[in-house]
């Protein structure tokens, strides 16, 4: 049976559908997840929800235990990982509302890990395509299946928050040719390459940030309003992606750390095999 991980709101894992539900509470190595993770199966594949900030949203972008989530999404057999996430948007044809399926990073984060390596070994995974283009590309038909107006491409810059840019920076990224600004992929999609998952995000565009003169600057009231019109959207998304993802994964990511490991395999310490058996074992 395929799995599925789905990292985002709380709501997304309240689905018509969704069968055998349990609720799994896990440690890592690197700490507690940001909660339980909620299994379950829809249509023959097994889905495995968790809200990134924690239900009620209780831990600020920066406080996401970003390795905790992704490593337990390994240990829990998910192959694919989707990353939903509001985002601001930064060129006029994306409108709040619009949904993005991004497929390049810049990171403006400055105080996360993003990286399951150190302690004793090295690993340097390729990065220059983020995203999983399979992935990506059945994610984009998933949502134009549910009715949503999809960019099927465009750059997602992670800023740190939790404020949202001034007014100078909105333009800078602009100028950079950016799509839409938000704060959590950059961790997970970096964390899920170096785990051999393959990682695409749903990005939901909220507002246009706030370079737009002619649109009131960013409201949070305004952006929940939106999110929440669009859990259905991307619930439906996913109901889609489902069917669309082959078991027989044949992207780059299947095998993203057979020569990424350059440490001496004598030299790593056994307790580091041990704590990353689930993520290097096939090649330790």
């Amino acid at each position: 049976m395929k799995t599925v991980g789905v990292i985002g709101g709380s709501g997304l894992y309240d689905m018509g559908g969704l069968e055998s539900v349990e609720r799994v509470r896990l440690s890592t190595p690197f700490g507690d997840p940001s909660d339980e993770y909620v299994c379950g199966v829809l249509g023959g594949t097994r889905i495995v929800f968790l809200p990134r900030h924690g239900r009620g949203h209780r831990l600020l972008p920066t406080e996401v235990n970003f390795r905790a989530n992704v490593f337990g999404m390994k240990k829990l057999g998910a192959e694919w990982v989707i990353g939903v996430a509001s985002v601001g948007s930064l060129k006029e044809e994306i409108a709040p509302g619009h949904i993005v399926v991004p497929d390049q990073l810049i990171d403006r984060t400055s105080r996360r890990p993003s990286t399951f390596f150190g302690n004793g070994i090295v690993a340097h995974v390729a990065f220059a395509d983020p995203f999983c283009p399979v992935t990506s590309a059945a994610l984009v038909t998933a949502a134009r299946a549910a009715g949503a107006t999809v960019h099927p491409e465009g750059t997602y810059v992670c800023m740190e928050g939790p404020q949202f840019s001034t007014r100078a920076e909105s333009h800078l990224y602009r100028q950079w040719g950016a799509a839409v600004i938000g704060m959590t992929n950059l961790q997970e999609a970096k964390l899920a390459r170096e785990a051999e998952m393959c990682f695409a995000t749903l990005a939901l565009a909220t507002d246009y940030d706030c370079w737009r003169e002619s649109t009131a600057d960013v409201e949070i009231g305004e952006i929940l309003r939106i999110l929440k019109e669009n859990v259905a959207m991307a619930q439906k998304t996913v109901v889609n992606l489902v069917d669309r993802l082959d078991a027989r994964r044949s992207c780059a990511c299947v095998n993203a750390l057979e020569h990424a490991i350059i440490t001496d395999r004598t030299q790593i310490p056994a307790k580091v095999k041990r704590d990353l058996a689930p993520i290097i074992g096939k090649y330790i």
